[in-house]
Parts: C-alpha cells; sequence; structure tokens
C-alpha cells in the first residue's frame, strides 16, 4: 500500500508486545520508517518502594519486546531494530525523542486512566505545537468507551445486562489479531546514538526482588507459555476450580493482560470458540474478561470513583478512624487478624504480589465489615502490592466488595471467614501452606484455632497470642456494628425518596 507518512514513532505504554499490537500495526501501515520506544515515567515510579516486581516485570519484558522487534526487522533485512528506551518523565520524553526523531506522527494505545487521559491531551497539544500528529488505537479492551451502552445510550451500571450485550456484540472482527509481520518491514533500525539498551534495575533505582524465585515468566514469550499450560490443562474446568486457592485453577495472566504482554484479543478469541463448543469454564474465564472492559467503562465515563463511592450516598459511611483503626490495618496488612484464611491470603499478597480471586473479595470483606475501615485503605494496599494492579479493576472490585460500586455485593450482606474458609479450604491446604505453624491442627479446627480445645491446641505446638494471634474482632459483633454502620445509607435513601416524592407534588401542585 502507499504510505502517507515518512516517519513514525509508537509510544509503548501496557502494550509490551510486537504481536497483535494495535498501534505498532497501525503506524507500520502508515510510515515507511517506523521507530519505537518506551519510557519509565519517574511521574509514576517515584511513589514506588525500591523492591517492586511490577518495575523488574516490565524491565524483564522489554528484554522479550526487544527480541520480537529485533526479530521482526531481521525477517526482512533490517539489522539494529529495536525498543528506544528512555528514563525520565514520561510526557517530556517522548516529545522529546519525537522531535530529535523528526517524525511526522507518534502512535500509542488509550490508556483511560484520568492521569493517563490528561497526560495523553497534554503530549498531544505539544507535538501538534511541532506539526506532529499523535493518533490512539483501542488495544488493551475488547470493547471500551461508548462501544457497549444500554437501549437507551447510556453506559450499563449493572454487569449481567452488559455481560449480555457485550457477548451479543462480539464476533470475529472484534477477536481478529493486527497482522504486524505483514508491514514489519517498516521497521527502522535504531539510530546509533540510541543504541542503549534496556537500562538495569539499578541504573532506574530499584533492586532486584523475588519475582525470578516465584516463577512467573516475564515477556511476550512467558505469556505464551502460561497461556498454552491452562488452555490445555484447566480452561475447561475453571468454572469448578477458580474459588479453591489450594487447588491451580486460574490462568495466572493477571500480570501479562496489565502490562500487555499478551493480547486480549487472544484470550477472548481463545475463550470464545471454547464457549461455542460448549465449553463452560470457558464462558465463566471469557465472563472475567468481560469485568475488565465493564470496570475500565465505569472509570472512563465516573472517572469520580477514583476518590469516592460509585453511589454517592455511601460516602455518608463513617469509618473507624484513629490508633486504633491504624492498629486493625497494620494487623490486616501483615496477616496478623487471627483469622487464617485472611491472615494466608495477605501474607501470600506480601511474599507474591499474587492473591487468589476468591480471597481479594475475602480480604476486602473483612476489611471494610469486620474491621470498619474505609475501603480506599484497602484499594491503596492492594494498589501497592499487586503485580497485576490496575486502577479500574481495583477500584472496581472494592467497591464491589464494600457494596458502594457499580453492580456490588449488597452492604449487608457480610462474608464470615470462618465459612469461607471451610468451604473454599477445607482440608486448610492453602492455610497450611502460608501459616506452618498451623500445620498441625486438625482441618476441622485449623479454620478457627481460637475455638480448639486447649488440649488440641498443646498437641498442635500451639500457644494462642504467641504463635498465632486471637482473633482481633469478633465476627459476630463486627457484623452488627457494620449493619448499625451502614443505616446512615438507608437513611440518605429515605431522605432522597422524600425530597423527590416532595419534588413531584410540588410539580403537580399539591399542597
Amino acid at each position: 500500500m502507499n504510505k502517507d507518512l515518512d516517519t513514525a514513532l509508537v509510544w509503548f505504554r501496557r502494550d509490551l508486545r510486537a504481536d497483535d499490537q494495535a498501534a505498532l500495526y497501525h503506524a507500520l501501515r502508515h510510515a515507511r520508517r517506523v521507530w519505537c520506544a518506551f519510557v519509565f515515567d519517574t511521574d509514576i515510579l517515584a511513589g514506588l518502594p525500591r523492591q517492586d516486581r511490577r518495575v523488574e516485570f516490565i524491565r524483564d519484558s522489554l528484554i522479550g519486546l526487544d527480541a520480537q522487534l529485533h526479530a521482526l526487522g531481521a525477517a526482512h533485512g533490517h539489522e539494529h531494530c529495536g525498543l528506544i528506551v528512555r528514563h525520565g518523565h514520561g510526557a517530556e520524553e517522548i516529545v522529546r525523542l519525537a522531535r530529535q526523531l523528526h517524525v511526522q506522527a507518534v502512535y500509542l494505545n488509550h490508556d483511560d486512566e484520568p492521569a493517563a487521559l490528561e497526560r495523553d491531551a497534554r503530549v498531544r497539544g505539544t507535538l501538534a505545537g511541532d506539526g506532529i500528529a499523535l493518533h490512539a488505537s483501542k488495544d488493551h479492551l475488547i470493547f471500551e468507551r461508548n462501544e457497549v451502552l444500554s437501549g437507551g445510550g447510556t453506559p450499563y451500571s449493572v454487569f449481567t445486562p452488559y455481560f449480555n450485550a457485550w457477548l451479543k456484540k462480539l464476533d470475529e472482527f472484534y477477536l481478529s489479531p493486527y497482522p504486524v509481520s505483514r508491514h514489519a518491514a517498516s521497521l527502522a533500525p535504531v539510530p546509533q546514538e540510541f543504541r542503549q539498551g534496556i537500562p538495569s534495575l539499578e541504573a532506574l533505582g530499584f533492586e532486584p526482588t523475588n519475582l525470578h524465585q516465584l516463577k512467573l515468566p516475564t515477556g511476550p514469550t512467558g505469556a505464551q507459555a502460561l497461556l498454552e499450560e491452562f488452555l490445555a490443562e484447566r480452561v475447561d474446568r475453571y468454572d469448578a476450580t477458580r474459588d479453591f486457592p489450594a487447588v491451580k485453577g486460574p490462568s495466572y495472566l493477571g500480570t501479562h493482560l496489565r502490562f500487555g504482554t499478551v493480547s486480549v484479543r487472544q484470550l477472548a478469541r481463545e475463550a470464545w470458540h471454547r464457549v461455542q463448543a460448549g465449553s463452560s469454564g470457558a464462558r465463566v474465564w471469557l465472563s472475567e474478561l468481560a469485568w475488565r472492559d465493564f470496570f475500565q467503562q465505569v472509570l472512563f465515563h465516573h472517572p469520580r470513583v477514583v476518590e469516592h463511592a460509585y453511589r454517592a450516598e455511601f460516602d455518608h459511611v463513617k469509618w473507624e478512624k484513629g490508633k486504633h483503626a491504624d492498629a486493625l490495618f497494620a494487623a490486616w496488612c501483615e496477616g496478623r487478624t487471627g483469622y487464617p484464611l485472611v491472615d494466608a491470603a495477605m501474607l501470600q499478597l506480601a511474599q507474591s504480589g499474587y492473591q487468589h480471586n476468591r480471597l481479594r473479595m475475602v480480604t476486602a470483606s473483612f476489611l471494610v465489615k469486620d474491621l470498619g475501615l474505609d475501603w480506599k485503605r484497602g484499594e491503596r494496599w492492594f494498589a501497592l502490592k499487586l503485580n497485576d494492579y490496575e486502577l479500574a479493576s481495583n477500584n472496581g472490585n472494592w467497591q464491589w466488595a464494600a457494596g458502594t460500586g457499580c453492580d456490588p455485593q449488597p452492604w449487608f450482606r457480610i462474608f464470615n471467614p470462618v465459612s469461607q474458609s471451610k468451604r473454599f479450604d477445607p482440608q486448610g491446604r492453602f492455610i497450611r501452606r502460608y501459616l506452618p505453624q498451623l500445620a498441625k491442627l486438625p482441618d476441622d479446627m485449623i479454620h478457627a484455632p481460637w475455638l480448639a480445645k486447649p488440649l488440641d491446641l498443646q498437641a498442635a505446638g500451639i500457644a494462642l497470642g504467641v504463635d498465632y494471634p486471637q482473633p482481633i474482632v469478633d465476627h459476630e459483633a463486627a457484623r452488627q456494628k457494620t449493619m448499625a454502620r451502614f443505616d446512615v445509607v438507608k437513611q440518605a435513601k429515605a431522605a432522597k425518596a422524600a425530597a423527590a416524592a416532595a419534588r413531584k407534588a410540588q410539580a403537580a401542585g399539591v399542597d
């Protein structure tokens, strides 16, 4: 095809792969020479701990992306193709690089987080002043923004009708991969002055973590290995196994989805084809991908959820504060609540940056409805610790658990951490992995050690309060307190209804 541009730059962000990559595809189709860049953005990195698995995951994944670009270029007879990596303020660095390379356009993929939208708008304006176009594409979602709306043209606030509309719209067109390799002859060799390689963690101001000990494969190659294993061994049983933390049931692709080392179109395509063949496991997995789209469209249309409850009346809830609340929060973070399933889950998060999906619901419910702490505290902790953290899903799931968000778990539904433990870790296998001090307790006692008889505790070598803490809160008493705490929501709803009735009566001329 005839190219309308001579030069272009692709800005990689949360899309760290060369295959089925929308921005890269469009740049290669429209420009005769295309360079690729990634910026370690100090605006994002500044608030992170010096040991952060996500930074190490990104850095290792860039090595894989660079290798992909090199191979694509080499296949078309071009040597020295690859990734240009910068370290600095993202918006400033990409503009500076675009000027240095004298490109006519910058290509990127959408990022709908509020701060990212503001940054990209600023970049667009600066580039426009230099006569450089900016082109943005959808890449990390199946459907985004206004693509799935209700019959009335408004965003959905309940997942089930959203998912039904999402499924109805889904077809091969939306799942088709972008054929990047077909157009890769346009990849340009990296100029000599920019061939600086991928910086070390130390050069970025970070230190190695236990990422490799966790055996979480990185980069596009690692993502494909995980996907192939999941499809071959577990996807058709996903619906039956995904809730049990001691069972290898999930795909473990969350971090790869977050950083785009795998295409969401590929995942949805694999799931959708299996759904057509009758796989109930694949249908549930596909619905999880749709939940991701759902929460992203909530964030796009309602950015206020970053700081507020989606349902405004829940902003009136009075959470526990002060030194006692801080002590409760520290115990939750550190796995010292005295509830084994909660503690094991929080230790899993601390040690690996991963927490099983069922346990994310359990720990979130416990923080909000047993400890009476603001869901935003938990949301921020997960944002700091989760390898697969992304704002929309983290916010949406925390508001779901707290009962404050879109299509939430009702605020009066309160998970019993002991019942959840007995149901989803019946033999205590998960608990024993992270709390070895409880390993000798019988299966029927490990879920609530404080109920065990003194002789049983002695036989297991456990002194409560020494080897393992007493519960920091009584669940039943906490449940009653939560019901009272959320009374303000009922009052707010009643006041709103009364005000609406008064307005209606006034409009009708009724005194």
